[in-house]
């Protein structure tokens, strides 16, 4: 019940803020929240590393995303791609070794803090980009991202509790069965059909194939999240979301399945959608 009830509260908001807010402020609204995930992240992360300099990722993912949602603008009819995908290089090699070194960070920490940073940087900052990219698009992409990402969710928790027989991962996540990921997937895609009718006209295969490849990510992305709270042997990221956990439980799927998303829809273009890159 306690599930049911926060996801009444969140769904509406996220959408408002989808719809009324312009892409600068819903970056900002995103970028708000996964930055409370990368604070319980740091919180799981820290036994680990606990003299390295890990909370510059509450900087340095913010300024990431910007550089990528850059990078993703049409300047003077090119994009400057290549410029970015330097600096990005750059950022996770020279800066974050740098910074590490700078901090005077115990030798036994080292590589643990250059994991941490150097996974941490993209895994939080690539999809605040993509879900700006999406909404400056189309918002109704990114409710389509919301679509395969939630009612995937949702399909597969209700039908593992109900029908899950064969575990799928007992030692990462002891919960989740093939018969509840198999539902999930299904239920995603039915739901990018629906609004590929209601947005398309029509069931797009190539839309379906976007879906498809996102509501596996997703799905691995939720296992991402459980593989670092099972190795830093916690359960939840935290308990701000009742019957969800933290923000970084409730967001974990989301953050595989943006980018993957978006870089699906460059890659199977789909007739009537224009997604610049």
């Amino acid at each position: 019940m306690k599930r049911l009830l926060t996801a009444l509260v969140a769904t509406p908001v996220a959408l408002a803020a989808l719809f009324l807010l312009p892409v600068p402020w819903f970056l900002a609204f995103v970028a708000l929240f996964i930055e409370m995930a990368v604070w319980e992240f740091l919180a799981i992360v820290r036994p680990r590393a606990p003299r390295a300099p890990l909370a510059a990722l509450l900087v340095l993912v913010p300024a990431a995303a910007l550089a990528l949602s850059a990078s993703m603008i049409e300047r003077d009819g090119a994009f400057v791609a290549e410029e970015h995908l330097l600096a990005a290089s750059v950022l996770l090699s020279v800066g974050v070794g740098t910074l590490v070194l700078l901090a005077r960070t115990p030798l036994e920490e080292v590589l643990p803090a250059l994991g941490i940073l150097c996974f941490g940087i993209p895994y939080f900052a690539a999809p605040i980009a993509a879900v700006s990219h999406l909404k400056r698009a189309d918002p109704w992409l990114v409710f389509l991202l919301f679509a395969v990402v939630w009612l995937g969710d949702t399909g597969a928790y209700y039908a593992g509790r109900r029908l899950g027989r064969h575990k799928m991962a007992p030692v990462v996540s002891p919960n989740k069965t093939w018969e509840g990921a198999a539902a999930g997937f299904l239920v995603s895609l039915a739901a990018a059909a629906v609004w590929s009718v209601c947005r398309l006209g029509r069931v797009d295969l190539a839309l379906l194939g976007v879906a498809a490849v996102t509501a596996m990510a997703a799905q691995v992305g939720d296992l991402m999240e459980s593989l670092i709270k099972r190795g830093a042997g916690v359960k939840d990221s935290g308990q701000l979301l009742p019957g969800h956990g933290g923000v970084l439980d409730r967001m974990d799927a989301m953050l595989f399945a943006a980018p993957v998303m978006l870089l699906a829809l460059w890659l199977l273009p789909v007739e009537g959608l224009t997604v610049p890159r």
